[in-house]
């Protein structure tokens, strides 16, 4: 399963997320949203105004949420 992780610097919940990311062996995309203008676009289309975004295959969420990223690994 794809996993893309939109995030940006300076950001605790996006660095907890991709700690817990690494931690539990996923593998994800990782997008800087300063990095790329069109990323804030999709985050938006999603309904989230904060980050970090996490999309896994249909699945998507906003923010640090460790029980989703277990689930993704169950």
């Amino acid at each position: 399963m794809l996993v893309t992780l939109y995030s940006t610097a300076r950001c605790v919940q996006c660095d907890a997320t991709k700690k817990a990311l690494d931690n539990q062996g996923i593998e994800y995309q990782l997008i800087d949203l300063n990095d790329d203008p069109s990323a804030k676009e999709k985050v938006a289309e999603l309904g989230y105004r904060q980050l970090p975004v996490v999309v896994a295959g249909a699945h998507h969420w906003a923010g640090f949420r460790p029980d989703m990223i277990r689930q993704l690994v169950a």
